[in-house]
């Protein structure tokens, strides 16, 4: 598997949240705002590419009797140093995210990637596969985020996270007497999920029956 395809993979094909299924409990829980899905995606990525590299670069000198304990350090210092950053420069963000922040700690997509991938590859390959990782949880977290927020308020806003105050995008699609506030609470979650994990279902059958369909008429 070329580079481009392992990192490609981890957008649709292997999506994290909608194709493995991991990870579903922050997506559910912080997916109310675009804001939360940014600043919770930029976190999974930063941490799932640190800890890939890390973990590729000691994989050879880690005892397997212990790896898994190591690992885990090794993915709670990363994630303690992105909660302790988004705590003095974006406090807003913090207050928002709340305890799914440290729970990166637990998140399946970090343990996995390492356990899957990081600890048989090296760490160009591993940064490559932690960052399409990353882009298809943060993908699927902002999808959510923007049908869940749209149904819900009439629109959605993007702010600053260093200064909540300084709006950057504030588009309103209807009046708010349109909305339904549902979709702010944690049904709003479950429904959005299944109907997005049911399309990318159906998008990978449809493109794997076009491929072999092509592969039929190559021969």
């Amino acid at each position: 598997m070329s580079k481009f395809q392992s990192f490609k993979n981890g957008l649709l094909r292997e999506n994290p949240v909608f194709s493995l299924f991991l990870g579903i409990c922050s997506t559910l829980a912080i997916t109310t705002s675009v804001d939360n899905a940014i600043g919770m995606g930029i976190a999974v990525i930063f941490v799932l590419i640190m800890s890939n590299v890390i973990i590729s670069i000691l994989r050879n000198i880690i005892p397997d009797e212990v790896h898994i304990p190591v690992y885990i350090v090794i993915i709670a210092t990363l994630v303690k140093i992105v909660q302790m950053m988004i705590q003095a420069y974006a406090p807003a963000l913090n207050d928002s995210l709340g305890v799914f922040i440290p729970l990166i700690v637990v998140n399946c997509i970090i343990l996995g990637r390492a356990e899957a991938y990081a600890c048989d590859h090296g760490p160009l390959d591993s940064a490559l596969d932690g960052l399409g990782m990353g882009l298809g949880y943060t993908l699927a977290v902002l999808s959510m985020s923007f049908i869940r927020e749209i149904i819900s308020t009439g629109g959605f806003k993007i702010s600053n996270p260093l200064n909540t105050s300084q709006v950057f995008v504030n588009v309103k699609f209807f009046s708010s007497t349109w909305t339904i506030n549902m979709f702010s609470m944690p049904v709003g979650a479950f429904i959005t999920f299944a109907c997005l994990a049911a399309f990318v279902a159906w998008y990978k059958d449809h493109a794997s029956k076009k491929e072999q369909a092509a592969a039929k008429e190559a021969k």
